[in-house]
């Protein structure tokens, strides 16, 4: 098999495609064929060594895969050899061929690439889980989406769009004709007082505020929040600046990370939450009904993920430094051959 390792920190041109023997299925697991893998920016993170999750270098990492399953311990019996099926790894995930426990294993959608399948995952579960668990999203509601053209962002417009809130989506200039698509309604990310535009639009303030960034923006969203407000953060990509690690960048990120008090939340009635879905990856009986719910939700054709470009795993390096310029529409993901 193939696999992409991350030998140590360091600029793209660190990863290396490397070779093995395929992973044996052990009790309640499968063997997938895997096609293509999702690419996600924690991935980068974990390459510069930004990502506190990553397990030690020398690693190979990746959440979520597409392929076909080519081997089925014998007491599973819910999936056979030779079914088209997305899945969710924690950590390993790009490789050719890997080893996934049933209970992250769903079905293929009719008619969907293994590329939209390893496309889905991570980024859908993570916007559901945002709106409908923690947020309690209610329709009707006004949210804010930074990166709103990257993975997650299209995510929550489309599954926005099935609750019936409002979206306004921050994201760079040349992408807001993408949010329009789907009917988000666009402000440029990269403006200084982005914030003061959020309020032009929304002068009685946000309902949610989804924040992957971290840092100052975190400060921002909360200031926007109308009463019962909910701002939640789900990651830290502004850490990374550049394809190589800043350290002064990233203490300079890290000491403007706000510090929210219990009485300044009781006072102004809001709440702040944190949500890592990989931290939950051994909570199957908490994931596996969401994921379930968005399976439903694609094959009704509620949902579909959007590839933004697919690279072969050779060329990982040229997909990572894509990501770290921001890019990306949708989302990227490394194919095998």
């Amino acid at each position: 098999m193939k696999q992409l390792l991350i030998p140590h920190i360091g600029p793209p041109e660190v990863l290396r495609v490397t070779t093995g023997s395929d992973p044996m299925p052990t009790a309640g697991t499968v063997r997938i064929r895997v096609h293509a893998a999702g690419l996600n920016f924690s991935d980068l993170l974990a390459r510069q060594g930004l990502y506190p999750d990553a397990p030690p270098l020398p690693a190979v990492v990746g959440y979520e895969v597409g392929g076909v399953i080519d081997a089925v311990a014998p007491d599973v019996t819910a999936f056979r050899v030779g079914d088209r099926v997305m899945a969710m790894t924690r950590f390993g995930g790009q490789s050719s061929s890997v080893v996934v426990p049933q209970t992250l294993l769903f079905p293929l959608p009719q008619g969907w690439s293994f590329a939209e399948g390893a496309a889905f995952p991570v980024v859908y579960l993570t916007a559901y889980h945002m709106l409908v668990r923690v947020a309690a999203a209610q329709r009707g509601e006004t949210l804010v989406v930074h990166a709103a053209a990257g993975g997650v962002g299209l995510a929550v417009a489309e599954i926005g769009r099935v609750l019936g809130l409002r979206v306004i989506g921050l994201a760079s200039a040349a992408k807001h004709g993408v949010l329009r698509e789907y009917g988000v309604e666009p402000l440029d990310g990269r403006d200084p007082h982005w914030d003061g535009a959020v309020r032009e639009l929304a002068p009685k303030g946000v309902d949610i505020v989804l924040d992957p960034l971290g840092g100052e923006s975190l400060k921002r969203g909360y200031r926007l929040l109308a009463p019962v407000g909910r701002l939640i953060t789900y990651g830290a990509s502004g850490l990374s600046t550049g394809t190589r690690r800043n350290f002064v960048r990233v203490v300079w990120n890290v000491m403007h990370f706000p510090r929210f008090g219990p009485l300044s939340l009781m006072d102004r009635n809001v709440s702040v939450a944190g949500v890592n879905v990989g931290h939950l990856w051994n909570h199957a009986e908490l994931l596996r009904p969401q994921m379930e719910a968005l399976v439903l939700l694609a094959r009704d054709g509620k949902v579909r993920p959007r590839v933004g470009r697919e690279f072969a795993v050779e060329d990982a390096a040229a997909a990572h430094r894509y990501m770290h310029e921001r890019r990306n529409i949708g989302k990227v993901v490394l194919t095998f051959a």
